[in-house]
């Protein structure tokens, strides 16, 4: 099978993987007709910003009482819950409602959730985030960020450190292991650099298979269980922290450019004056020691526009032959 037959082509791609698809729309979800620009048609876009608009009709709007949101499933849920606990209580002051750490095991499982309706605030990975965008009515406005405004992530190829794996090259005849077809340093990054640089494809030069997070990943090549794996090394770095994995006993073979890391959005339905106090909530949240720790000494979060921090992105979405049909 090549490779671009495991690549996200739309809801699909992932129901085949066994994940659970997003439904279609219905009712009084589905949007006024307007200009959609890159997104579903049950959106709007008409600034062409490539993001869902609110919708003309006030009655569509959502101001619930309880607001859901969700960090992106590259890890154990529950230790977020807790690295998150800070943030939750000062987005409920800010807000004042209620809200409410929502874990999920997967990224099929947080893109259902936020076109269903049932999420409200989210933190999508770099990969999921032109899906969410185009298929759920995900509108990110916020990054991670460093004091000196840097931002980013890399996504590397690891081995043991004693392995005869020396470069990309030696992957030909070996097993890779991506994290899900969703990911962009777990599967899309490395598929277009693969092929494109070295010319390399999934099942006709290696053996692809999918261990569905980037720890799982880390921790395979790390056990043994893997020969090769492709990871975000903001993952790896956090992992080595934790004390997860012994620093040292894994090896790199390529690194990326640097990506844009996870986008924090809101629904596009969300009521424009909860998104002010949503957003308000982002950008005064004081970080403490745990926090920057965990997010490779981040300290504030920084305005993002989709359009431009994500073209890179859609740009390897784009010569892996993906498209955001969101059927």
């Amino acid at each position: 099978m090549k490779l671009g037959k495991f690549a996200f082509m739309g809801m699909a791609a992932i129901a085949a993987l066994g994940f659970a698809t997003i439904g279609s729309p219905t009712g009084a979800l589905a949007a006024e007709k307007c200009d959609t620009g890159t997104l579903d048609d049950r959106y709007c876009d008409r600034d062409l910003d490539q993001t869902a608009d609110l919708p003309a009709d006030p009655s569509k709007w959502v101001d619930p009482d309880t607001l859901i949101f969700t960090y992106t499933p590259v890890e154990d849920p529950a230790v977020y819950a807790s690295i998150w606990d800070g943030f939750i209580k000062h987005m409920s002051d800010v807000t004042g409602k209620k809200v409410v750490f929502f874990p999920v095991q997967n990224n099929a499982a947080q893109l259902e959730a936020m076109r269903s309706g049932r999420l409200h605030v989210a933190g999508f990975n770099t990969g999921s985030n032109p899906i969410a965008v185009s298929c759920a009515g995900f509108v990110p406005f916020a990054m991670m960020a460093y004091q000196d405004g840097s931002f980013g992530y890399e996504m590397e190829i690891i081995t043991q450190v004693d392995s005869d794996i020396k470069s990309p090259a030696d992957i030909k005849g070996r097993t890779l292991a991506f994290t899900s077809p969703t990911s962009n340093s777990g599967f899309k990054a490395p598929s277009a650099i693969l092929k494109g640089e070295f010319g390399l494809e999934a099942e006709k030069d290696f053996k692809p298979t999918f261990s569905g997070k980037h720890d799982n990943s880390i921790l395979g090549v790390y056990n043994g269980d893997y020969e090769i794996a492709s990871i975000a090394n903001s993952v790896l770095f956090r992992m080595i922290r934790r004390g997860v994995i012994e620093e040292g006993k894994i090896r790199s073979i390529y690194k990326s450019q640097t990506f844009p890391t996870t986008g924090y959005g809101h629904a596009h339905n969300l009521h424009p004056v909860v998104v002010a106090k949503v957003k308000e909530a982002f950008f005064t949240y004081e970080w403490d020691e745990n926090f920057k720790k965990e997010f490779k000494r981040a300290d504030r979060f920084i305005n993002i526009r989709h359009k431009t921090h994500w073209d890179v992105i859609r740009k390897i979405d784009t010569a892996n032959g993906v498209s955001y049909d969101c059927k």
